[in-house]
């Protein structure tokens, strides 16, 4: 039986902000597998306007958990930001006129990255406060740390967390929040002009933030050294050390992470269908090497740097994983 199209509800009285649906192809238990369209779910959203209606997807993508299988939440989030796509200014040649490089996140605003600050370092004083309140310590239960130095990206922000205000480099920041050690998901309150100053919550558990003000959903996983934010369409990872442990941290060697240049990988699950090289061929930077089917579309993948090719790793007809080596290049 064919479903009725989404549409509004004309019973209810009154006026409607908008609706969200999600309609889910998977269940506990099931596979999402290479061999077929790996759709998990499909976001459907209506509001008045198309800006209303856009404005829900991005609220909407900001909630969901999904850990595991690899997603585009970020991506469909740039994208509902994009003012192209806000505009209705769409063409075939969107992602490569916009993304020439590769998608590596939404640009975040200095005003979000503030805030994240804000979060990241409200969080490290709820981590800590929980470890000085574990029984059996030998060395003196100290409080947490009052301010703390975060780094996101190459910026450092210097946080103080007091009774009544975050500041963050030397300003304050409305922001309301409640995290409690181990929540993954926090909604955090943040004022729409003009603006008006609030109190930080305490570190405890307690109701989610009123919605009288905008709401920003962030998915909070620790890391060894701080957190990863994910928000807004892209990730974050935030160095967090309290403020006179910080200066030392400037002597560490960065680690740096391995060089896979010379690796043609598949950047999705897919089928070879062509190979154009073999081994010991010279190859130039830019050139197609091979073409990996998926979803009905096929991708040309081509050399990331000149070089002669050491080994063929994969064979047409072969079904691919993500991240696959496909050819060596010496």
């Amino acid at each position: 039986k064919e479903e009725p199209p989404l549409a509004p509800p004309q019973s209810l009285g009154g006026e409607i902000e908008g609706l969200t649906r999600v309609d889910d192809g998977v269940r506990e238990g099931g596979e999402v597998s290479r061999f077929y369209d790996p759709m998990i779910a499909k976001l459907i959203t209506w509001a008045p306007t198309r800006e209303g209606a856009i404005d829900r997807q991005i609220a909407a993508l900001d909630t969901f958990e999904i850990e595991g299988p690899g997603h585009n939440i970020d991506f469909l989030s740039a994208l509902m930001q994009h003012p192209r796509f806000r505009a209705g200014e769409l063409t075939t040649g969107f992602i490569a006129e916009e993304y020439p490089d590769g998608f590596h996140g939404a640009p975040a605003s200095p005003e979000l990255l503030r805030s994240l600050a804000a979060i990241a370092a409200f969080a490290a004083t709820a981590e800590a406060d929980r470890a000085r309140r574990i029984d059996g310590q030998l060395s003196k239960r100290l409080r947490p740390p009052s301010r703390w130095e975060v780094k996101l990206g190459g910026a450092l922000h210097e946080v103080e967390i007091g009774t009544e205000a975050i500041e963050v480099d030397g300003e304050a920041i409305d922001i309301a929040l409640e995290y409690t050690p181990g929540d993954r998901l926090v909604e955090v309150e943040l004022p729409v002009p003009p603006r008006r100053r609030r109190s930080s919550s305490v570190v405890k558990a307690g109701p989610p933030p009123s919605r009288g003000n905008e709401v920003l959903a962030v998915k909070v996983a620790r890391t060894r050294t701080g957190f990863k934010l994910t928000t807004r369409g892209a990730s974050h990872l935030a160095r967090v050390l309290p403020a006179h442990v910080a200066p030392l941290g400037r002597h560490m060697i960065d680690k740096v992470p391995p060089d896979l240049s010379k690796f043609l990988l598949s950047p999705m699950p897919g089928l070879l269908v062509a190979l154009h090289v073999g081994a010991g061929d010279k190859v130039e930077a830019g050139q197609p090497l091979a073409v990996v089917e998926a979803m009905k579309m096929e991708n040309i993948l081509r050399a990331g740097k000149s070089g002669a090719v050491k080994s063929i790793d994969a064979a047409v007809g072969d079904s691919l994983a993500v991240d696959e080596v496909i050819l060596e290049l010496e």
